[in-house]
Parts: structure tokens; sequence; C-alpha cells
């Protein structure tokens, strides 16, 4: 009688997630995702705006950037796994709402402190919201070809909400003020919330156990300082400075901890033994080496379009963009691909054709080549597009069902990670490449070339207090300096992807498909009986 009952309940779990509602909850997931990955980019166009109405110090300022990002990236492990405990579905509609109150408080705000408070929650809800899409998608979709299918939709999203961030805020910044790149999202999550609430099923893990509410700090509080410590290191900080490796030494100190403190506990709040799996723990390391190369290259490509070839923000945007039309058809084509070709190939492949683009670009000087941008941006964006795609399938298909929400959260820890050390890893090296270019230039002070030495924008306003032939011959300098330090980092970014390459050689040859776990949802009618009590 009990096995007929358990039988039973297996089949409904299964029909509650094979019905063509579960491509409606992806489209539910994707808005969701669009919203987070634009609003971590749509500020930057807005900063002028920002510092002009408020006033705020460079301590402020730099805190109302980077304090989205900071937060969210810190309380991703924390909000991952506590919806494993109390439900995905549930944790997500929370992020939904402190989303759409924190964009309000922030299109309102009146004062620096107010912004920073209001950005901070903004990173709060989307802690929330970003594990949650990827578990919700990895139980919806039990079927490992849907759900390579469904992961590449949901990572072109992704794509596309990071390039819109700033079109999006330049386009209201021309005809609203600049609290409109904040009060865009109500509308959205006005319609989300009820959406979500009706149309998304309710899941969680086997409960086993009580939720480790001391680790969840320690692994918040350790990732903050890690973060904080690498944003510090990525802006320019000295190495040795206090505020840069306090934070680094206490948030390791704090990880190292927590750690330990799951390996020792029966009912851990991360299962450690994930890493021990070696494509969970090889597509970990992959996501973190793929955005480590993205990140960095991203932010000095931005600065080679404006400062060197004197493109405007608006172009620069546009330039940008062939990168994320790549990127979204290699997440739409990820599916077949790796079906095809299996994680491993897919994997390196993507690694190798990104470090073929970036050494492609190591062509690009002073003058404008349109063409050979294009090439290079657009084989960066498909190649890299197809590392992280198989990557994230790879670590989400290895995670157990009942770690969904964790392993999500490892995921886009991992991807945060990537990006603060890219940025600080490739600035020094573009730094290291580019200071020692201004010394000795003709007529110029040693004082002077010190300073244009610190970066391209600060030589120019260097170079404009010099004037006369020193100024042009500073200028001249700089701009030289800089392309060849871009020479230099690409030529590091390279190295770094055919590392990655060879990484991905412990990924499983083949997509293994033939055994699908029983989806984690409930029946209809208990699903529409947890709709209730949420």
């Amino acid at each position: 009688m009990s096995g007929t009952t358990t039988a039973a309940a297996a089949l409904r779990r299964r029909a509650a997630g094979a019905g063509a509602n579960r491509w409606v909850v992806l489209v539910v997931l994707c808005v969701s995702l669009l919203l987070v990955a634009v609003d971590a980019t749509v500020l930057h166009v807005a900063v002028p705006a920002v510092t002009e109405d408020l006033r705020p110090g460079g301590m402020e300022l730099l805190w109302i950037v980077d304090v989205y990002p900071l937060v969210c990236a810190s309380l991703l492990i924390l909000f991952g796994t506590l919806g494993d405990r109390i439900g995905r579905r549930r944790v997500l509609l929370l992020g939904y709402t402190l989303f759409g109150v924190a964009s309000g408080l922030a299109a309102l705000a009146d004062s620096a402190q107010v912004l920073i408070v209001a950005r901070a929650l903004l990173g709060v809800g989307g802690a929330m919201i970003m594990p949650a899409t990827l578990s919700i998608l990895r139980q919806v979709f039990p079927d490992r070809r849907e759900r390579a299918l469904a992961i590449g939709i949901w990572s072109a999203v992704a794509a596309v909400g990071a390039a819109v961030g700033p079109l999006l805020g330049g386009f209201l910044l021309e005809h609203f003020w600049w609290g409109s790149v904040f009060l865009v999202n109500i509308p959205l999550m006005l319609v989300s919330l009820p959406v979500g609430r009706l149309l998304l099923p309710e899941s969680k893990g086997d409960g086993k156990g009580p939720w480790d509410v001391v680790g969840a700090l320690m692994a918040a509080a350790g990732l903050f300082g890690v973060v904080l410590g690498v944003k510090r290191l990525g802006s320019g900080e000295s190495v040795g400075s206090l505020l840069t490796v306090l934070p680094l030494v206490v948030g390791a100190v704090l990880l190292a901890g927590f750690v330990r403190r799951q390996r020792r506990r029966t009912y851990p709040l991360v299962d450690l033994k994930m890493f021990a799996r070696p494509a969970f723990s090889t597509s970990v390391g992959c996501i973190v080496l793929a955005m480590l190369a993205l990140v960095g290259l991203e932010l000095i490509a931005a600065q080679y379009l404006q400062l060197v070839l004197g493109l405007s923000p608006l172009e620069t945007g546009l330039r940008l963009l062939p990168l994320t039309f790549a990127a979204m058809a290699a997440g739409l084509a990820g599916a077949r691909m790796l079906r095809r070709f299996g994680p491993r190939r897919m994997v390196c492949a993507g690694f190798c054709l990104t470090a073929f683009a970036v050494v492609l670009l190591t062509a690009l000087g002073r003058t404008d080549d349109c063409a050979l941008m294009l090439s290079g941006f657009v084989l960066l964006g498909f190649g890299l597009e197809t590392t992280l795609f198989g990557a994230y399938e790879s670590m989400l298909s290895e995670a157990p069902p009942e770690q969904a929400g964790g392993a999500a959260a490892i995921g886009e820890t991992s991807y945060q990670l990537g990006a603060g050390i890219g940025i600080a890893l490739l600035g020094t090296v573009m730094n290291a490449a580019y200071a020692p270019g201004l010394s000795g230039v003709p007529g110029v002070p040693a004082s002077a070339s010190a300073s244009a030495g610190h970066s391209l924008g600060e030589a120019y306003e260097v170079a404009a207090q010099l004037g006369g032939s020193a100024g042009a011959a500073l200028r001249h300098a700089a701009r030289d300096a800089f392309v060849h330090g871009l020479h230099v980092t690409l030529l590091v970014s390279a190295g770094l992807l055919l590392l990655g390459a060879v990484m991905a050689l412990r990924l499983p040859r083949a997509m293994q498909c033939e055994s699908s776990e029983p989806v984690e949802l409930p029946a209809p009618r208990d699903a529409a009986e947890s709709r209730v009590s949420v």
C-alpha cells in the first residue's frame, strides 16, 4: 500500500513539472533575472546626475555604486540555502516585494545616505531573487535536455540585462530625472508578484535538520569582507592599505571557519561533498575564470573606446552591443551544442574561442578599426557565453535536487567573485604596463608624469594643465602607453582563458541524459494549497 502511494506521489510530482506551464514559469523567472541584471548596470550612466543633485562625498559616491553588487554577492548563499529550507518560491516572492519597495525608496531619495540604504536593500532583494530563479528552473525542468534549453534562454536574458542597463538608463535620463532609473522596476514588480504567486510552483529541499543560522551569517560576513577587499583592490587601492587588507583577512578567516563548520555538521548548510564531484568543482572554477577574464576586459575596453578613440558613452555602449548579441546567440544555441559536443568539448572550445578573440583584439591601436573590433567582440561574446552556459548547466546537473538553491548560490557567488577578482587583477596588470611608459617624457616634470601614471583620464587632465608642446607630448605618450597596457592585459587574459580550457578537460565527455531525477514539485492540488500559505 505504501509503495503504491509513493509511486502515485512520484507520478504527481512528474506531472506537475511536465506540463506546458513550465515554459510560462521560465518566462516569469527570466523577467525576474532581467530586472536584477538591469539594476546592476543601470545606475552607471546616472552617476553624474546623482552627483549633481545629491552632492555625495567621494566615499559616499563609491558606496552608492558598489553597495548593490557587494550586498547581493554577500547574501547569495544565505538566501539560496534559506530557499531550500522554507521554499524557493516564497523567498522569490519576498525578494520581489523588497525589490519593489527599495526601488521606490531609491527613486525618491533626497540624500546620499538614503540612496545608499536603498541600494543596499536592492542588493538584499537581488540576492533573494537570483539563486531562486536558477534553483526553481532546476526543479521545473527535470529532463536535462529541456533544462539545457531553459538555461540557455536564462543566460541569454542575463546577457541582455547587462547590456540594456546603460542604454535604458541613458534613455530615461534624457527624458526624466535620475530617479526614473529605479521607478521603472516598480510596475514590473507589481506584475511579477501576482503572476509569480499564481504560476510559480513551490519546491524545497529535504528539510532534514535545523537551518544553520550561524553558518549562514558567517558565510555572509565572510563574503562581504572578501568582496569588499577585492573591490578596493580593483579600484586602485594599495595592497598594503589597512582598509583593504583587514576586510580580506577577516573575510577569509570567516569563510575558512564556515567551511570547517559545514564539514562537522550532520546537516550542513551547504553540502561541501558536491565539490568532491569533478564536474561540479570544475564548473565552479570555469565560471570564476571566465568572469575574471570578461569583466576586466569590458572595463578596459570601455576606457579604450572613450579615452583613446574619443567615442561618447552612447557610442561606446553601441560598440559593445555585438558582444551581447553574440552572447544571446550562444545561449540560445547552447542546448543543441551541449547535446552534440558534450560539456568537456563545449566548455573547452568556448575558452579557446574566447582566447583567440582576445589575441585578435591585440591588433587594436590608436586608430579606430571597426571591422576588427566587431569581429573580436562577436567571437568574444559567443565564446564566453558558450563557456558560461556549459559550466552552469554542468554545475546544476551535478547538484542534488534538494541542494538546488545552495548550488545556484555557489554558482552566482563564483560569478560575482570572478568579476571582482578580474577587475582587481587585470586592472593591476594594466597599471603595471601603462605607468612606465610615462616616465621620461620630454618637457614633462617628474611629478606630472607620476600623476599621469595613475590613469589615462588623469593623464589627459595633467596634459591640459601643462599645455603647449609638453602637454601634447604627454597626451601622445599616455595614449601609446595605454594601448601597450591594453595589449599586455589582453595577452594575460588569453593565458587565463587557456588555463580554463585545460581545467575544462575534467568535465564529463558526454551529456548524461538517461537518468532524470523526479522533479520535486507539488501535485496540482498540493500546489494550489501551497499558494494559500505564502
